[in-house]
């Protein structure tokens, strides 16, 4: 591999199996040392035994000298064990205070250790503090296990409660990877059997459920009854962000959406007992309900998103029927007449004439006579501010004709 002009920040293991040394060393192992989203740290792997030039490279390019290294390059075996034990302990503590014991995992099989999980995940989920704070200390626990990976003999001691601490932490990120509102309300499967009509999509194995036809009443009783509360609302917040998420972003002007979605997890985060997490669960799941109807407008409207966005930036209160119409109309010309036009222009973000022209032309578009808002129900002053607005969403929504937000949902 290159050892100079190579920089990659997500490498994370170095292989060495030739002699290095001074700067050429230095440079070397610092390719794996490189801050990146995820990684946790780097690891040099030495097949020829480069520690004493380390050593000697360290006391001429970093602190200290030859004599009087100052920090080591390595952490002593004896050291790094004990490291390793201070993090699992520290680990075990923290689900002890949380009412649960690390045994329960280690000392269970089949389907008594799959109680033992859910037990576990259910409480390290009793909010979104706990839950961090729990992937914080095993983070911890993972890092000091690999630097003490070559202590085959020594570190079997700990690999089971290791083991353990990865399962919980490995079923936690999947819940977030996977949540789906769909398929957190299916656990719910008796009231999801009786009260759902699913529809009809091309994968037989994959059905989508329409949330309004689900009787609220019944669901609340089958929650009460859930064992798993913190888990599954965790589950659920985490599904109706990337929901959220998704929904914002195809019409920033949903973000109050995202304003009342922050207060109700505000709400539980800071008061927890039975009644809260199952208000909490009713409140979420009202809420759901209003993203899905959200979704739905579309359809109520007669425009697809991309429409959808511009009429909600040019519509105001207190429109008449005639004028919402026309509203309608102005959004669809004034989007296909930019995609047929200045949205073509390659790299249009980039330059300042071509961002001009196309900030030229939504104005005069929506100012004209022909085309744009309706002089009765508009003054020039709102025609400027509306122009700027829908500006500012089409610079960000795209890049061309061709390439928007829209084409990737």
């Amino acid at each position: 591999m290159w050892l100079t002009g190579f920089d990659v920040k997500s490498l994370a293991t170095l292989y060495l199996d030739k002699p290095l040394k001074a700067h050429t060393l230095m440079q070397a192992i610092a390719r794996a040392n490189r801050i990146n989203e995820g990684k946790e740290n780097g690891l040099v792997v030495d097949y020829c035994g480069i520690l004493k030039n380390l050593r000697k490279a360290l006391a001429v390019y970093g602190s200290g000298n030859e004599k009087q290294p100052g920090n080591a390059p390595t952490i002593p075996d004896k050291q790094l064990l004990e490291l390793l034990k201070q993090t699992i302990y520290e680990v075990k503590s923290y689900l002890a205070d949380l009412g649960f014991r690390l045994e329960s995992i280690l000392e269970t099989k089949g389907f008594e250790k799959i109680r033992a999980i859910r037990d576990a995940k259910n409480k390290i989920n009793l909010n979104d503090e706990t839950r961090k704070g729990f992937e914080v200390r095993a983070r911890e626990v993972f890092k000091k296990f690999k630097a003490a990976i070559h202590l085959r003999k020594e570190i079997n001691v700990y690999r089971r409660e290791h083991s353990s601490i990865d399962v919980l932490y490995k079923k936690l990120q999947e819940d977030r990877e996977h949540a789906d509102i769909s398929h957190i309300i299916k656990k719910l499967h008796e009231v999801v059997e009786n009260n759902i009509e699913p529809e009809q999509i091309t994968d037989k194995e994959d059905r989508r459920f329409d949330i309004s036809k689900i009787n609220f009443e019944l669901l609340r009783q089958e929650f009460k009854k859930y064992p798993a509360k913190n888990t599954l609302v965790q589950e659920l917040t985490v599904a109706i962000q990337k929901k959220l998420n998704d929904l914002i972003l195809r019409n920033p002007l949903r973000i109050n959406l995202q304003e009342r979605y922050a207060s109700i997890i505000n709400d539980y985060n800071n008061e927890k007992d039975r009644q809260t997490i199952e208000e909490t669960f009713e409140n979420l799941y009202r809420f759901v309900q209003d993203l899905d109807n959200e979704e739905k407008r579309t359809v109520r409207e007669g425009l697809d998103e991309e429409y959808l966005a511009l009429y909600n930036l040019i519509c105001k209160p207190g429109l008449s029927k005639q004028s919402i119409g026309k509203l309608k109309k102005v959004a669809k010309n004034l989007l296909t007449a930019l995609k047929a036009e200045k949205l073509k222009i390659n790299q249009w973000r980039e330059k300042e004439s071509t961002r001009a022209e196309v900030k030229q032309f939504i104005h005069d578009f929506l100012y004209s006579d022909k085309t744009g808002l309706p002089i009765a129900d508009f003054a020039e002053k709102e025609v400027v501010i509306i122009a700027d607005n829908v500006y500012e969403h089409v610079f960000r929504q795209y890049a061309s004709a061709n390439d928007s937000v829209y084409n990737a949902a």
